[in-house]
């Protein structure tokens, strides 16, 4: 099987069938060398390393590979994939009550290839096509309506291949416009009454099975999207030098980021390259909230079942916890609205496995957010970006996170 980004029962039924890695972390060597790009320090971590390694290549000439398909990248965006910068943010760990021994790390994803995180998860797929395609190049298609879809415009100019774009009615005009100026092709999807969840999604659907491959942000239609973005947690990890966390909150709408983090971590505590797991928590907006919606059926079947019960039924009957959001979702923080959490399986076996939360923020609390964000941190980071300091404020006033407690957060999305 060529591209094994989905399971060949995917569609049947009721069951989500999703493509998962599964790596020996006693195995390999989650981190080689000092590299500054991740794909190149954390390479054994990607299934493109292991099956170009089955194949004949070379350790030496993957390098080469990543550094190739690095550098074009670099020619469309200005720059190329490099670890990105996390500490601890005085300012706003004061700001938000923290003592000395605790505070508010920040994971600053806005300087990344087009301006989020989403390329991370990109770059995974495309490095895998660059292994195992020769002459028969299939075009690529998402849906999107902003980071995710400049994200994966750049990286197909980079490779100059055609890139379908699926995006609703209100994308920003600034996404637009950067997507024209890659060249990619735009299909504005309008909502109908009576087609239930996200146009864009149909859309989409409906370009693979024309012939398109899934170069998207969400495990269940490309599982191989989901390496690329952990990697963001296995810089957190080693940048931490030793030292835990006792929270991660993460902004959710499709779920990859959030399923991607918590995964890394969860690896890496298996692997003991980390002493404790921190708890995690989704953070949703008012404007749709699938996932929280999702955890609080969890939670109710949970006063009368088993866990391994409830994630069992949850795995074989998903409409009973994920549908579509039944309203058009509107928010400050555009970049979350997904009608459902794609990934919200792992992100719900991630909240149990650490005894997180999922929670839903208000407009304001969105906004005081970003302001708080942008004025302590001079980072210009987008309401989507900072919507997880949102949760984490909320988090803080209702007492679940105490003052002496390490938090990290994840900007990303740099405004436009």
């Amino acid at each position: 099987m060529r591209y094994p980004f989905r399971c060949r029962r995917a569609g049947r039924g009721d069951t989500d069938h999703v493509v998962t890695r599964k790596l020996d972390p006693f195995r390999i060597e989650a981190v080689r060398g000092e590299d500054p790009n991740p794909f190149i320090r954390h390479r054994e971590l990607l299934h493109s390393w292991h099956l170009a390694r089955r194949r004949g290549l070379t350790d030496d000439a993957y390098v080469d590979l990543v550094r190739r398909l690095d550098a074009a990248v670099g020619v469309v965006d200005g720059r190329g994939f490099r670890i990105t910068p996390f500490g601890r943010n005085e300012g706003l760990s004061v700001r938000l009550g923290f003592d000395a021994t605790g505070g508010l790390w920040v994971k600053d994803e806005t300087g990344n290839v087009a301006g989020s995180h989403k390329a991370r998860h990109l770059m995974g797929v495309l490095l895998y096509l660059n292994v195992v395609e020769r002459r028969e190049q299939p075009p690529l298609a998402i849906a999107s309506c902003g980071n995710a879809a400049v994200a994966a415009a750049v990286l197909a100019r980079a490779v100059e291949r055609p890139l379908r774009v699926f995006v609703p009615t209100d994308a920003e005009p600034a996404v637009l416009e950067r997507l024209h100026a890659l060249g990619a092709s735009i299909a504005t999807c309008p909502r109908t009454p009576e087609v239930a969840g996200d146009p864009c999604v149909h859309g989409f659907h409906d370009a693979l099975k024309d012939g398109a491959l899934a170069f998207c942000c969400q495990g269940n239609e490309n599982g191989l999207t989901i390496e690329g973005g952990e990697l963001l947690g296995h810089e957190i990890i080693g940048q931490l030098g030793g030292g835990v966390l006792d929270h991660v909150v993460i902004q959710v709408g499709g779920g990859a980021l959030a399923s991607a983090v918590i995964q890394a971590f969860r690896f890496a505590h298996r692997a003991g390259l980390t002493s404790q797991l921190p708890r995690f928590h989704a953070v949703q907006t008012r404007g749709a909230w699938p996932l929280k919606r999702a955890w609080d059926v969890v939670q109710e079947r949970l006063r009368t079942e088993g866990e391994i019960d409830v994630i069992e039924r949850a795995t074989k009957h998903r409409s009973e916890f994920m549908w579509p959001w039944e309203e058009t979702p509107h928010s400050v923080a555009s970049g979350i609205l997904d009608d459902e959490t794609y990934d919200w399986l792992a992100v719900v076996k991630g909240l149990l496995a650490s005894r997180g939360s999922a929670l839903v923020v208000d407009e304001a609390s969105l906004r005081e957010a970003n302001a708080l964000a942008c004025e302590t941190t001079g980072i210009p980071v987008s309401h989507t970006g900072s919507a997880g300091l949102a949760g984490l404020m909320q988090l803080r006033r209702d007492g679940v996170v105490k003052p002496g407690e390490r938090v990290a957060v994840i900007f990303s999305g740099v405004q436009r």
